[in-house]
C-alpha cells in the first residue's frame, strides 16, 4: 500500500513538474512572439553552420513578417462579445444556485483590455524591438555588406502598404543604420521604404490578388472548421466539468484567442490560457498548425505556388550580384541586400517554395504536385509549427556567398530561417547550396507554374494577349479587390 501511495505520490509530483516548466507561449502559432520563437529548440530543423573558408557574402535577401501586433477589429468585437457571454454565464449560474467556487476569480466581470479602442492590428512596442533587433543583428553580421554609405539602390527596404508592415520596415531600418547619420542624439539617418499599390502588389500580397486563392480558401475554410470541432468539443466538454459553467465550443475558440493575445501582446498567461492544461494548448495549437497548413501551406500548391514572383525576384537579385561581382562594378554601383517586409501569408508560401520543413519524401511529393499527409496529432512530434514557421518577425534570409577558391561552384546560397542555417531537402539537407544547384532542383520546378496560370481562369480566347503582361495584371488584381475590404482584418496578416 505503501509503495502504490509512494508511486501516486512521485506520478503527481512529475506532472507538476512538467506543467511548471510548460511556457505556453511557446504554443500560440502565429501569435507567437519572436524572442520566445527563436528560444524553441528544433534540433530536427536546425542544421551546423558550416561556411567553408575564404567564402564571402555578397548579397542578402531578407523575407520577414511584421513583428508583434495588437489584435485587429474582428478579434475586438470577438473579446467584447466574449465579454458579455460571459457575464451571462455567471448570471445563470447565480440564478440557478449553482457553487462558483471553481470559477476563476478573473472571470467576475472581465472586460477585454481591448474595449475601448476603435482601431486594432497595428504594431505594438514589442513589435518595434523586435524589428529594430533585427536589423542591428543582421548588421553585425554581415559587417562587410553594410559597410558602404547608404543608398535606396543599394540597400533598397520594401513593404506592403499596410502599416504593420510599413512600420516594422521602419523600426528595422532605424536599427540597420543606427548611429550611420547625425539626426538627433541617436545618430539617425533618414531612409527611403518603397510600397506597392495593393492591387498590383503580386511580390508581397500576391495572396490578395490570386482569384483562383481565394475561391479555393473559401471552400476549404468549412472544411477546415469541421477539422477542429473534434478538438474544440473535446475541450469544451473538459472546461464545462472544470469551472462549472456551460461553455459553447464558441466560448472555447473565442478564449483560446484571448489566451494568444494576453499571453503574446501583454505577457499574461495565467488568466485565460491559465484556463487550459497543458495538453489541451498542445491540441488548440495543433489545430491552428492545421489550419495554417491546409490554407497558407504545403496542404494545397496553390497557397505556394502563387508566391512564385516573389521566388523570381530573390533570384534575378542574386543573379545580378553575381554579375556585378564578376564584372568587378565599383562600391556603391550594384544592390548588396533587398529587404522585404509583409505577412505570415508571404512568409508561410515563400517558406514552403523553399521547401523547407519537410522530410526527403514529402519534398518530392510536393515537386510531383502530390498531396502531403496533415501535421501528425499531439503527443507525436512535428515539424510543421507556426511558432516557428512563421511568429511575428519571422523571416528567411537567403544569403549569396563567392567562393572563388571552390572548383565545383563559385556561388553558393546559405538559407537562414529565423537567423538559424536550415536544412534544404532539395539540397540534400544542407543549408549551403551551390547556386545552380539551388535552381535547378528547389527554383525551376516550381517556375513552370506562372503567376497567371495559377491565379486565373484559362483564357478562352487564344488571341488575346498573354495575362503576364503589367496591364492585365493591374486589371485583374483590381477586379479580385473589388468589394474586398476584409483584407486588414484577417489573424495572420
Amino acid at each position: 500500500m505503501f509503495a502504490i501511495l509512494k508511486l501516486l505520490l512521485l506520478s503527481i509530483s512529475s506532472q507538476l513538474n512538467a506543467d511548471q516548466g510548460f511556457d505556453v507561449r511557446r504554443h500560440l502559432c502565429t501569435v507567437t512572439r519572436y524572442d520566445v520563437a527563436k528560444d524553441i529548440a528544433n534540433t530536427s530543423a536546425v542544421a551546423a553552420n558550416n561556411i567553408p573558408n575564404g567564402c564571402t557574402p555578397i548579397h542578402v535577401n531578407l523575407v520577414a513578417r511584421h513583428g508583434t501586433r495588437s489584435p485587429n477589429k474582428k478579434r475586438m468585437r470577438e473579446l467584447d462579445e466574449l465579454a458579455s457571454h460571459l457575464g451571462e454565464l455567471i448570471r445563470e449560474a447565480e440564478e440557478q444556485n449553482l457553487s462558483l467556487e471553481k470559477v476563476p476569480s478573473w472571470l467576475r466581470g472581465w472586460k477585454s483590455p481591448w474595449r475601448e479602442k476603435l482601431k486594432g492590428g497595428e504594431l505594438i512596442k514589442k513589435g518595434e524591438e523586435e524589428l529594430y533587433n533585427l536589423g542591428i543583428r543582421i548588421r553585425e553580421r554581415f559587417s562587410e555588406l553594410f559597410d558602404e554609405e547608404y543608398h535606396p539602390d543599394v540597400y533598397p527596404i520594401k513593404a506592403t502598404q499596410v502599416p504593420r508592415a510599413s512600420a516594422s520596415a521602419v523600426a528595422f531600418g532605424m536599427g540597420l543604420l543606427s548611429e550611420k547619420g547625425g539626426l538627433g542624439p541617436a545618430q539617425h539617418r533618414a531612409f527611403a521604404v518603397t510600397s506597392e499599390i495593393p492591387a498590383s502588389d503580386i511580390i508581397l500580397r500576391f495572396h490578395d490578388c490570386c482569384g483562383n486563392y481565394k475561391d479555393f480558401k473559401k471552400r476549404q475554410e468549412p472544411a477546415v472548421d469541421k477539422l477542429k470541432e473534434p478538438v474544440l468539443d473535446e475541450i469544451t466538454s473538459a472546461l464545462v466539468s472544470r469551472y462549472g459553467l456551460k461553455f459553447t465550443r464558441q466560448d472555447t475558440a473565442t478564449l483560446w484567442s484571448l489566451c494568444k493575445q494576453e499571453a503574446s501582446v501583454l505577457d499574461i498567461t495565467d488568466q485565460a490560457c491559465g484556463l487550459f492544461s497543458p495538453s489541451e494548448v498542445a491540441l488548440l495549437e495543433w489545430a491552428d498548425d492545421l489550419e495554417m497548413f491546409i490554407l497558407k501551406g504545403y496542404g494545397n500548391s496553390i497557397n505556394y505556388r502563387m508566391g512564385v514572383p516573389l521566388l523570381e525576384d530573390v533570384v534575378q537579385s542574386m543573379e545580378q550580384a553575381i554579375k556585378a561581382n564578376e564584372e568587378k562594378h565599383p562600391p556603391g554601383s550594384y544592390e548588396k541586400a533587398r529587404l522585404r517586409f509583409a505577412h505570415a501569408e508571404t512568409v508561410v508560401p515563400f517558406t514552403c517554395l523553399l521547401g523547407l520543413f519537410l522530410e526527403g519524401s514529402e519534398f518530392q511529393k510536393i515537386q510531383r504536385e502530390e498531396p502531403l499527409e496533415l501535421p501528425p496529432k499531439p503527443p507525436q512530434s512535428r515539424n510543421w509549427r507556426g511558432s516557428t514557421v512563421a511568429p511575428f518577425a519571422g523571416n528567411n534570409m537567403l544569403v549569396l556567398h563567392s567562393c572563388p577558391a571552390n572548383s565545383a561552384s563559385k556561388y553558393f546560397v546559405q538559407v537562414l530561417h529565423n537567423e538559424q542555417p536550415i536544412p534544404m531537402t532539395g539540397c540534400n539537407g544542407s543549408d549551403f547550396c551551390p547556386f545552380e544547384e539551388f535552381k535547378e532542383k528547389i527554383v525551376a520546378p516550381h517556375l513552370k507554374h506562372d503567376y497567371d496560370s495559377v491565379c486565373t481562369a484559362k483564357l478562352e480566347e487564344p488571341e488575346q494577349k498573354p495575362a503576364s503582361s503589367e496591364l492585365s495584371q493591374l486589371f485583374r488584381c483590381l477586379l479580385s479587390l473589388q468589394n474586398d475590404d476584409t483584407r486588414s482584418t484577417k489573424d495572420g496578416l
